[in-house]
C-alpha cells in the first residue's frame, strides 16, 4: 500500500525533509520577491514615461503661437527626433475646442503622426486634470497599439484665441520592451542566486546532519562488538543523548555481569555438594551408591544445561556480542583429535573460514554447540570427521560431516529428544545434541540431521551472524 504524501515525508530522510523544506520556502520568496520587484520596475518606468510625455507638453505649449492671421501655429522646437519619424511611437497633436460645436482634432500634429489622428473625444469639455494641470489617458492608434497620453487645456493670451487642447502620446511598447529586458536579467539573477543558495543549502545540511553519520558509525561499532561505548565529540544538542545512551549501555552490561555472576554462584554451590555425594558414594558398590551416582551425574548434566541456556539467554540481550570462529573451531578440531586418538578418528576443516565470520553470542556457547556435534561424529565415525562453515544470509552455518553408519531419515529427529540413544553401547547420556538444539534455538538459530558426502551423518548448525564492522 502506497503511504500518503504527508505520511510518507513524515518517516522518510531527515535530510530530504529539510532540504524540500528549505527548498519550498526559497521558491516562494524568490517568486514573491521577483513579483515584486518588476512591479516597482514597471511603475518606475511607467513614471519615468509620463514625466517624459510632460516634459513634451511642457515644451509643447511653449511652442504653440498664434500667427499674423490669427491662425495656430506650432513654433519648431528642441523635442525628440522621434517626434519627425512617422509612425515613431512618440506623438503630439493640438485639437481646437470651439465654444459650439464639436472639437476639431488634429488641426496641428506631429510628423511622427502621419496621416493619422489621435481618437481624443470630440466633445468640447475637457477631462479633469490633474493637480500638475493635465491628465493622463489610455488611448489606442488606428493600428490598436496601446497608448499612454497626457493632455491639458491651453488657452492663449492674445483676444479671441480659442482654446486649444494640446495632448502627448507613446506607445505603451516604449514601457514594455524595457520591462522585458529587465525580467530576463531578472531571472537570470534570480536563478543564479537560487543555485548558489541550493549548493549552500547542500552544503550545510551536509555538515549539520554530519554528526549523525558519525553517531550512526559509533552505534555500529557498538553493534558489532568493537566497542562497549559511544565515543567521539557530539554537538552540544546530541551530547545529552550520547550521555544517556551510554548510560543505558552502561547498565545493561552491568546486568548481563551480574547474571553471570549469578550464574557461576549457583553452579559453583550445586556443583560442591553434587561432587561430595558423587565421591561418597563411589566408595561403595551397592546398589544404593550405584543409584546415587547415576543420579547425581544426572543432576549435574541438568545443572550445567539450564546455566548454559541462562547464560545464553542473558548473551543475546547483550550488545555487541561477537566470537570470531576460526579460532574456536580450529582449538575444537585439536580437543577432539586428541580425546579420539585411541580411535585413529581424523578431525579436519574443510576450507577456510572467510575473513570475518563471527558469531552473535558467547564463545564459551559457541564451543559448547560445536564441541558436542565434533564428539557427537567422533563417537560414531570411522575414521574421519569434517568441519566446516560458511555464510547464509545473516547466518553462518556450520556442518559436521562423519564417515560412520549414518541415521535413516524416520530416525534423526529422534536423536535430538533428551536422553534419546539409538545406540546404547556407545557412550553418553542422550543430553548433547539436546543441549545443542536448545542452545541453537535461543539463539535465534537451528540444527538438524542430513546425510554427509561421506556416507555417514551430516548435523548442520546455524547460528546468528555478527554484522561486519563498518569500514570508516
Amino acid at each position: 500500500m502506497k503511504l500518503p504524501r504527508a505520511l510518507s515525508l513524515r518517516h522518510g530522510s531527515l535530510r530530504k525533509r529539510l532540504l524540500l523544506g528549505t527548498l519550498a520556502w526559497m521558491a516562494l520568496a524568490m517568486a514573491v520577491a521577483g513579483w515584486g520587484l518588476r512591479g516597482l520596475f514597471q511603475e518606475h518606468v511607467n513614471q519615468q514615461l509620463r514625466g517624459e510625455l510632460v516634459r513634451q507638453l511642457d515644451q509643447l505649449s511653449a511652442s504653440v503661437n498664434l500667427d499674423a492671421a490669427q491662425r495656430v501655429e506650432v513654433l519648431p522646437m528642441a523635442g525628440d527626433a522621434r517626434l519627425n519619424a512617422p509612425l515613431s511611437g512618440l506623438y503630439w497633436q493640438v485639437d481646437l475646442l470651439p465654444e459650439q460645436g464639436p472639437a476639431q482634432l488634429g488641426v496641428l500634429r506631429s510628423r511622427s503622426l502621419w496621416d493619422q489622428v489621435l481618437p481624443l473625444p470630440r466633445d468640447t469639455a475637457f477631462p479633469g486634470t490633474t493637480r500638475s494641470g493635465h491628465a493622463v489617458l489610455q488611448l489606442r492608434d488606428s493600428q490598436n497599439h496601446q497608448l499612454v497620453a497626457v493632455s491639458r487645456p491651453l488657452q492663449l493670451p492674445e483676444a479671441e484665441a480659442p482654446l486649444l487642447r494640446l495632448t502627448v502620446a507613446a506607445d505603451q511598447a516604449l514601457v514594455a520592451e524595457p520591462v522585458q529586458r529587465f525580467t530576463t536579467m531578472l531571472l537570470a539573477a534570480l536563478g543564479t542566486l537560487a543555485l548558489g543558495l541550493v549548493v549552500a543549502v547542500a552544503v550545510q545540511l551536509q555538515l549539520a546532519l554530519q554528526p549523525l553519520d558519525l553517531l550512526r558509525q559509533r552505534l555500529a561499532t557498538v553493534r558489532t562488538g568493537e566497542a562497549t561505548q559511544l565515543d567521539g565529540q557530539f554537538p552540544g544538542e546530541l551530547q545529552p543523548l550520547i550521555n544517556e545512551f551510554n548510560h543505558v549501555l552502561a547498565a545493561n552490561a552491568d546486568i548481563v555481569q551480574r547474571a553471570r555472576t549469578q550464574a557461576g554462584n549457583l553452579a559453583h554451590a550445586v556443583h560442591t555438594p553434587l561432587s561430595i555425594l558423587g565421591n561418597a558414594a563411589a566408595q561403595d558398590d551397592t546398589p544404593l551408591a550405584r543409584l546415587v551416582q547415576e543420579q547425581v551425574a544426572t543432576a549435574q548434566r541438568q545443572v550445567d544445561h539450564h546455566l548454559a541456556r541462562a547464560r545464553a539467554a542473558a548473551a543475546i540481550r547483550a550488545t555487541g556480542l561477537r566470537t570470531p570462529v576460526q579460532g574456536p573451531m580450529q582449538a575444537l578440531l585439536r580437543t577432539m583429535q586428541r580425546l579420539h586418538a585411541a580411535r585413529s578418528v581424523q578431525f579436519v576443516q574443510v576450507g577456510e573460514a572467510a575473513p570475518g565470520l563471527a558469531f552473535r553470542g558467547e564463545a564459551q556457547d559457541l564451543f559448547e554447540m560445536l564441541g558436542n556435534l565434533l564428539d557427537n561424529a567422533g563417537k560414531w565415525a570411522r575414521s574421519q570427521v569434517q568441519l566446516g562453515v560458511q555464510r547464509d544470509g545473516d547466518l553462518l552455518c556450520f556442518t559436521v560431516d562423519d564417515d560412520g553408519p549414518g541415521i535413516p531419515p524416520a530416525e534423526r529427529q529422534r536423536i535430538f529428544e533428551r536422553g534419546e540413544r539409538l545406540d546404547e553401547q556407545r557412550p553418553g547420556a542422550g543430553l548433547g545434541l539436546d543441549i545443542v538444539r536448545e542452545l541453537a534455538q535461543t539463539y535465534g538459530g537451528s540444527v538438524q540431521a542430513d546425510s554427509a558426502p561421506l556416507g555417514g551423518l551430516r548435523m548442520r548448525l546455524c547460528l546468528p551472524e555478527a554484522t561486519r564492522p563498518a569500514s570508516h
